[in-house]
């Protein structure tokens, strides 16, 4: 077995040997969720594999195993999930869905496939996804639909985002009608919601604060009063929750703190503490993270457990990017080396 010994600048003193990183076993039980065909969870899962995909395959880039999932496959995959309109489905055969898109973009982006979307892209390869993608936003309120029956959701506006900058493609839409949108979504007490005067969640909060970084306008965000709310979302325990008097979960380890870092914010929590909490929430022997100890694991957790670590500079994990969640190294070889400077 693998392990990683010590939590990084974030985490303190060197942990114990039953609380180090599992590194191999996370590994196999990632590179074993496509192998399961014949359990009956991974059929009930469809509507979920091409995110389920992009999360398994960010958490290898991030235990440095970019390698552990075969390219062309992957690559074939995804592509076959691409509908005739130039969106993405969860699944061959699906409905497209910004959802899906935004996941299919960070895969292509993380394993060099945009030449492939190119060759063997329906509609006309990385445009027919980018107007596709500008033909959801709603240009009277700058906000965007998941698809085209309309569900609204500033959640789709970070997808969006993610995937067109990605693309390079942002021009296709109105950045600042979108920024003027996520404004009118910010509440009293410095956090955003799904939509105008809905509550706070972190979830959310994540989602515009990334659409917010990728369009270069954090000075929006009041970040002392955002900082506070998010900071409270740290429990005794050290993991973090979504809302106030929640349970802590590890994807949260995420979604709080990638924001946290988004407005320079992030050492307003126990970094030590929130390490702890994520190793503890590891299943050593079968790989894999579950949302608190005790429970089943999961790849979604898994993805988000790690990057939560990354984010806190864990010792022999990837850097990660807070806004687009996948590697800085991926992030500057799409967008350029200079990216990070001109932030």
């Amino acid at each position: 077995m693998s392990l990683v010994s010590g939590p990084g600048r974030a985490g303190g003193n060197a942990l114990p040997e039953e609380l180090q990183l599992a590194i191999e076993p996370h590994v196999k039980y990632i590179q074993s969720l496509d192998t399961r065909k014949d359990e009956l969870e991974y059929w009930l899962t469809e509507h979920l594999r091409l995110n389920g995909l992009y999360w398994g395959l960010n958490a290898l880039h991030l235990l440095n195993r970019p390698d552990a999932l075969h390219r062309k496959e992957t690559i074939d995959f995804v592509l076959s999930c691409q509908a005739d309109n130039g969106g993405f489905g969860a699944a061959p055969g699906h409905d497209a869905h910004l959802l899906y898109t935004a996941s299919a973009v960070q895969i292509l982006a993380m394993v060099d496939g945009f030449g492939e979307l190119e060759k063997r892209g329906k509609a006309g390869g990385a445009m027919a996804v980018g107007k596709y993608i500008a033909a959801l936003q709603n240009r009277k309120t700058g906000t965007f639909a998941g698809d085209e029956w309309g569900e609204e959701d500033t959640r789709f506006i970070c997808c969006a985002f993610v995937g067109l900058s990605l693309l390079k493609l942002l021009q296709f839409v109105d950045v600042e009608k979108a920024v003027d949108y996520i404004i009118s979504c910010a509440n009293f007490d410095g956090g955003y919601g799904v939509a105008p005067g809905a509550e706070s969640h972190s979830g959310q909060i994540f989602a515009c604060c990334a659409a917010l970084t990728i369009a270069r306008r954090l000075d929006t965000v009041e970040k002392d009063k955002l900082g506070m709310w998010l900071s409270e979302r740290q429990v005794e325990g050290g993991g973090l929750n979504g809302r106030p008097e929640k349970l802590e979960d590890v994807c949260y380890s995420w979604w709080v703190s990638s924001s946290l870092s988004m407005i320079g914010r992030l050492h307003w929590i126990d970094g030590g503490k929130l390490s702890r909490f994520i190793l503890n929430c590891q299943d050593t022997e079968h790989g894999g993270l579950a949302d608190r100890p005790g429970d089943m694991v999961d790849v979604f957790h898994t993805n988000f457990g790690l990057a939560g670590l990354a984010l806190l500079e864990f010792d022999g994990l990837e850097e990660v990017d807070a806004a687009y969640c996948m590697p800085k190294k991926v992030i500057e070889r799409v967008l350029g080396p200079g990216y990070y400077n001109d932030s």
